[in-house]
This record gives C-alpha cells, structure tokens and sequence, in this order.
C-alpha cells in the first residue's frame, strides 16, 4: 500500500524556480520505485509576492504550512529588495516559528569533483547550526541616526535550553557516526556568550556515552578546515559560526551549488523545512545553467527525515555517480545545464542496474552527448 507525504513547496527566488522542480521530479520518481507519493502543493511567495502585497507570504502563512509534514524550499532574495527583508519576512520566520532549531549541513567530497583543496578526498562532516538564536536576534538597535554619534547595536542571545538542545542533538548524531564531536568557539575574545556555549555544551554532551567532545576556536578551525578537513566528522555551531563554517565546507568540496541542508524540528511538533544552501544566485537566473544537486541532496535530506531512508539513499548514490562522471555544470568546471544534470540524476536512479548505467554516462559525456 503507497504511502502519502503532504509537502508544501516555495520555490521563492532566482533559480529555486528552476531547481525545484527537478528535484521534485527526480522525488517522484524515487517514490514510483519505492511505494511511496509527495502531495506537493506550492505556494507562490518571495520576492515577488512582496512587489504586489508588501510582504514575502501572508500573515497566515504559518498556519498554511502547518497542515504539512514538511516544507520544501528553493531560494529567497532579489536585487531590488533588500536582503534583511527578504530573509526575515520569509526563511526566519518559519525556522523560528517551528522551532526548527537544527539546521544540518553536510558537506561530503566525492571523487571526480574538483576542489580548491589539494587533497579533498576523504573529507565528509556534518555541521549542526543553531538555528534559531545566537547572534542572529532581534535585539538591539539604532541611534542617533545622522549624527556624529550614530551607534549600532546588536545582542547575540543564547539560552541554556537552546544551547543544550543543539548540542545534545549534535551528540547524539556524532555517538551514530565516529563518536567524535568538535564544537566552534571564540571563548577567548568573546567573554560572555562563547564562555556560556562552551559549558552549556560540554554538559550536554557528557549525557551521550562515547562521544570525544573538541572545542576549537573559529578562527583557527576555519583554517582546520581548509587544511585537512578529513580530521572532522560532525561540528556544532552557533548560528553566525554554522552559517560560515557551512559554506566554506562546501567551496572545500566543491561548490556551494552541491550543498544541502535541513531546517529540522527533531521533535517533529512542527514541520520540518528543507532547502540547499546556494541561493537565489540572480547572476545566473534564468540561464539553466543553475545546478540541481544542492537541491536534489536537499529532498534526499527530506525522504529520509520522512522515513524514506532507501530512497533517500539511492538519490544520494544517483548524485554521486553523476557527480563523479558526468555531466556537470559550469561551477563544477562542467557545460551542462540544469536540466540535463537533473536527467542523468533520474536515470542513474531509476536503472535497474546502476554500475551499467554509470559506464554509459561516462560514454554519453565523453562524446558530448
């Protein structure tokens, strides 16, 4: 008997309108072949939205979103609409008011795929962020606007609960994976919040048997990172540290196009909210040339918190086929578009035998189809 998921969809921005729906098609077909349907049902909110309504969704859209098992989210941003406007009238509010306090980034090399690093090979982490606090707050201000003596101010706020809550989080995935964990500090310059982070998540870690708890200071596990980043498994953040140390782990693997991530309420009180972490990338809107393996990571990320694992895990080998012969999209030094990425993914999912459909990718690109 198949079994039905309700998923709301926005593909927002930019190129979320053309990645999106590849990787909702590549979903479908990962469903025909294990039993399974997505209801998908889009709403039309973003950027545009805003232009005709003054807002980026409408003051129910929580509650719309609500009804759903998950949210599956393209990209937000626009040129003309300023950037805080943009993110906290849409992707913030969401996380926030779901609690989706997880915001789970992996960034994994696979073989084939060029990389900044000169020796890549071997690098898969996962980066817990904080997602709903730490210096991403509401608190603060402006003063004295056009004056002399004109002061900005910004509170970062982290709780004892939201701190723990990552970390036990974070704990209990690294006592899955190797056992080891490395939190990101800056407890040296940082007096207050970062001394409160360290201890908060070193309690919360000691509740997990097994896990080999490392705290680092950002600066220098940003240099870590880019030096031999196979020496870490999974990395606990804050919000500001995540949200950086997340990128730079996927430039270290490759490209930002290919990085997924998850806006998780591990409670599952709330809908949980999936998106890749490139962005609206205006630059190359409309181009095709967007690529769709951020996004398609991103539903695997989704089928697998819904249950999906072995779906999930087939679209995660179909990607990493592709990603290892072909084709390619520029930012991976490739001249495909979207589209046909996105195909060869589908049909290295749906081979009935893959090792011979990989060896007939490679023939396909290597005569340039």
């Amino acid at each position: 008997m198949s079994t039905h998921y309700s998923v709301a969809v926005i593909a927002g921005d930019g190129i979320g309108h053309e990645v999106v729906p590849a990787a909702m098609d590549i979903v479908d077909a990962a469903g025909s072949r294990h039993g399974f349907s997505i209801d998908w049902t889009p709403y039309p909110w973003g950027s545009e939205h805003y232009r005709t309504h003054g807002t980026m969704m409408p003051t129910d859209g929580l509650d719309r979103l609500a009804q759903h098992e998950a949210v599956f989210f393209g990209a937000v941003g626009a040129p003309d609409i300023p950037d805080h406007i943009t993110l906290w009238g849409l992707l913030i509010p969401i996380r926030r008011g779901f609690q989706q306090y997880v915001n789970l980034r992996p960034a994994r090399h696979v073989k084939g795929v060029r990389s900044p690093l000169a020796e890549p090979d071997g690098t898969d982490l996962m980066i817990v962020r904080e997602n709903v606090e730490g210096e991403y707050s509401e608190v603060g201000g402006r003063f004295g606007r056009g004056t002399d003596a004109e002061l900005a101010v910004q509170e970062a706020v982290f709780t004892r609960k939201g701190t723990a809550r990552v970390a036990a989080y974070a704990a209990e995935l690294a006592a899955r994976r190797s056992g080891k964990l490395t939190s990101a500090t800056k407890s040296n310059g940082i007096i207050h919040s970062m001394p409160f982070w360290d201890e908060v998540v070193a309690e919360a870690v000691a509740q997990q048997p097994g896990v080999e708890l490392r705290s680092v200071l950002i600066d220098a596990l940003a240099a870590a990172m880019v030096s031999r980043p196979q020496q870490f498994d999974v990395i606990v953040a804050s919000n500001l540290f995540g949200d950086i140390l997340s990128d730079l782990a996927a430039a270290c693997v490759g490209s930002i196009g290919v990085a997924a991530s998850a806006n998780l309420n591990p409670e599952r009180t709330y809908p949980s909210m999936f998106e890749p972490v490139h962005g609206s990338a205006p630059d190359i809107a409309g181009r095709g040339i967007a690529n769709p393996v951020g996004q398609i990571s991103t539903a695997a990320l989704m089928l697998d918190f819904l249950g999906e694992t072995k779906a999930a895990a087939d679209i995660n080998q179909a990607v990493d086929d592709v990603l290892r012969d072909g084709p390619r999209t520029p930012d991976l030094g490739g001249q495909d578009g979207t589209r046909e990425v996105a195909e060869a993914i589908r049909k290295q999912l749906v081979c009935s035998r893959p090792a011979e459909c990989s060896a007939g990718l490679r023939r396909q690109h290597s005569l340039g189809r």
